[in-house]
């Protein structure tokens, strides 16, 4: 077998991210396929690396910008990621020897044609080896917001956005959440196939501990798992990945037996396959995206999963639907966000988003909302969420839906348990946040669509 080189490896998918502007999770996810046959440890390294590389970049540039009489912004593409994760290892890995890092990224350099530059790449690695202890990061009492764009890899301009909207003590621990994850992975049982309590013991079959979601029963947090394809249990479409926030979008929108609904914007499908799983085998989920490959990403899961009450439809959401008027029982419109609520998972999101972007998002959003009214049946339910905790792009929504359509927000209280504290369900929506309760950020709000006469 051919020897790989895994910070090789990490080397080519930040590359990727980086200077070509692809998405990190699906990067890492199509290297940890390509290379799994790998040692489970060798996958878990390119995998710490390459994330905990693009989680801390703020942090990690800041340093090098110590150490290096060359500029982060001034260094040769490939030289400035390798001496990013570089750094990483050296400050946040224990156990990985400094002078190994250091050797390992000069033969990198050397390899990849870079050999007048081992001796930069030498030298500053091994002065930042010699002096982590030492860095002096701005201080808080002096400039709040560039304290904590440093430490928690914040660009100034999200930090400067969560104080205003949510209060210096929130934004603080909304920052430290995007950190302190939990690395088990969450994954939702389909319960119209298989109960819980199978599913648990399906899965510790093939060596996986799952434990209980503390927020709600279909919910499990599974450890170790090296390659989810791997799993009977998965290929045969008792579990669908999905964050708990997630989640409670079908569970908030309460489906009842044959109803019909519309998912506007469902790929990769978890939303659409909750709504099919709890309709029981009955009415039909229509689960809509803009092209042919994210409807093939739903119809994949469809497949797996087996259901027979939903299909996957190509359709412009931008769109009007003459013929889907006034015909939904639920419209779910998950839209396209900001992100901020999943930077925790999808770290190149706040590298990537600008507050020009979240206005132009906005207008996106009140367009497809829009079309999405129109659908609702009198008496009907529309559920409006997104993975975001910028107040324009949810809770200013939720108030122009309110002010301006013959909508009825409906009381979600019941929905959530008491222990997360959520005070805004009675008034038809929640804002969850990363850090403080414990999931990605998510906002979820609900209506009821009233008669015009």
């Amino acid at each position: 077998m051919i020897k790989v080189n895994t910070r090789e490896i990490v080397l080519d998918i930040l590359f990727e991210i980086n200077e070509k502007g692809a998405f990190s999770h699906q990067v890492l996810k199509q290297a940890l396929q390509k290379y799994q046959y790998l040692d489970k440890r060798d996958r878990a390294f390119i995998t710490i690396v390459t994330e905990g590389t693009m989680e801390n970049l703020i942090q990690i540039d800041f340093i090098i910008n110590q150490f290096s009489k060359v500029k982060t912004g001034k260094m040769k593409p490939l030289i400035l990621n390798l001496l990013r994760m570089s750094v990483y290892q050296l400050k946040f890995l224990d156990g990985v020897p400094a002078a190994a890092v250091c050797n390992e990224a000069v033969k990198l350099a050397v390899k990849r044609g870079f050999s007048p530059l081992k001796g930069f790449v030498n030298g500053v690695l091994r002065a930042i080896a010699r002096n982590m202890e030492q860095i002096n990061y701005p201080d808080a009492s002096e400039d709040l917001v560039k304290h904590l764009s440093i430490v928690y890899s914040i660009p100034e301009w999200i930090v400067e956005q969560w104080i205003y909207q949510y209060g210096a003590e929130t934004a603080s621990r909304m920052m430290k959440g995007t950190q302190d994850k939990d690395h088990r992975l969450c994954v939702r049982c389909n319960t119209s196939i298989s109960s819980v309590d199978e599913c648990i013991r399906l899965l510790k079959e093939e060596g996986v501990e799952a434990e209980r979601h503390p927020y709600l029963e279909e919910a499990l947090l599974l450890e170790g798992v090296d390659y989810l394809g791997k799993l009977e249990i998965f290929r045969k479409g008792y579990l669908m990945v999905q964050d708990v926030s997630s989640m409670f979008v079908a569970k908030v929108a309460d489906p009842k037996e044959g109803d019909y609904c519309i998912d506007i914007c469902a790929a990769p499908g978890g939303k659409s396959l909750h709504l099919a799983d709890l309709l029981k085998n009955t009415g039909m989920v229509e689960a809509r995206d803009i092209s042919d490959y994210k409807a093939e990403l739903v119809q994949s899961n469809i497949d797996r999963s087996g259901f027979t009450n939903i299909r996957a439809v190509v359709r412009d959401g931008f769109l009007e639907d003459k013929d889907s008027e006034n015909k939904a029982d639920i419209v779910i419109a998950d839209l396209p966000c900001s992100g901020l609520g999943v930077i925790g998972k999808k770290s190149d999101i706040k590298y990537n988003m600008t507050i020009e972007k979240q206005k132009e998002l906005v207008k996106v959003q009140r367009c497809l909302l829009e079309n999405a009214v129109k659908m609702v049946k009198s008496g009907g339910t529309l559920l409006f969420s997104t993975c975001t905790t910028n107040q324009q792009e949810n809770r200013e929504n939720f108030e122009w839906l309110k002010n301006n359509y013959s909508l009825e927000p409906e009381d979600i209280s019941e929905y959530f348990p008491k222990e997360l504290g959520v005070q805004t369900g009675k008034k038809g929506y929640v804002q969850l946040l990363p850090g403080v309760h414990k999931m990605d950020g998510f906002f979820i709000s609900k209506f009821k669509r009233i008669s015009e006469e």
